[in-house]
């Protein structure tokens, strides 16, 4: 009896230990991060965020094989971001989250370093087939020129077209895509371009639009979603984070979920 009561009591303390440490944790976590563990465990798990990107990718096979019967005066090409778009990286911020930790270039270097980030549904497939029609890939990404080594590996891993130096046109002197948008159409035209951030379409989403610009934008460019724009969709991170802060990348997780308190929407 005494010694079913030890273990009892073992028990009861064990049990109170780990719930301890969860609530600890809990509480400890801040919004902006329980909001990105939630949106990694999406990207990752759920059928519907699969099917959103099968969704933009037959929409944009279905736009290839209309514009191949178009020839015009250039080759066509396919701009495409990476992060996102073609690689997920949900297990780096994941990684960062359930640690209350926000993004850091060096953490970002070290996972891109490891060139192993997994594929968006469907993106492989498109590309190839893109790629097999005679339609030249350019990938724009705004990571840095040190990470090329590892960005081509890991586009190579998966046997991705045009993943050479040639057409991995990486960050420069800004973040702004357009330079890079405008020298390939120096020598193409642009059938789609593929992304999960605004910025990666047009110009009017560069130099930190408010929330309201952004929206604006969206609605001046309505028609072209769908057409020549190709969303895939990214609730991790990204522009639309950016705007909520005002771009203020010096906020506290803290101040981050005061903002966050003040702009939501919730039943009272």
């Amino acid at each position: 009896m005494k010694k079913s009561y030890s273990y009892l009591l073992s028990g009861l303390l064990l049990f109170s230990a780990c719930s301890s440490v969860k609530k600890t944790a809990t509480s400890s976590t801040s919004i902006t991060n329980d909001g990105k563990i939630w949106a990694s465990l999406w990207q990752q798990r759920a059928g519907e965020y699969k099917a959103l990107c099968f969704q933009a990718y037959n929409i944009a096979k279905l736009r290839v094989d209309e514009g191949i019967k178009k020839p015009g005066d250039k080759p066509l090409a396919i701009v495409t971001d990476i992060d996102e778009t073609l690689l997920d990286n949900s297990p780096y911020d994941a990684h960062r989250a359930l640690q209350n930790l926000d993004y850091s270039d060096a953490t970002w270097k070290q996972w891109t370093d490891k060139a192993i980030a997994d594929t968006v549904p469907g993106a492989p497939a498109f590309f190839k087939y893109a790629a097999s029609k005679g339609v030249i890939i350019f990938y724009i990404t705004n990571r840095n020129e040190n990470e090329r080594a590892s960005t081509l590996k890991n586009l190579q891993l998966y046997g991705l077209p045009y993943a050479d130096d040639e057409h991995l046109l990486l960050k420069t002197t800004s973040s702004s895509k357009e330079a890079r948008r405008l020298n390939v159409l120096k020598t193409h035209n642009i059938l789609l371009l593929c992304g999960d951030n605004l910025p990666d379409f047009d110009l009017l989403y560069d130099n930190h639009p408010t929330e309201e610009n952004r929206i604006a934008a969206t609605q001046k460019l309505q028609k072209e979603f769908g057409s020549r724009y190709i969303v895939i969709p990214n609730p991790s991170y990204g522009d639309f984070e950016g705007a909520l802060f005002k771009f203020n990348y010096k906020l506290t997780p803290a101040q981050k979920d005061s903002v966050i308190r003040a702009k939501i929407k919730a039943d009272q």
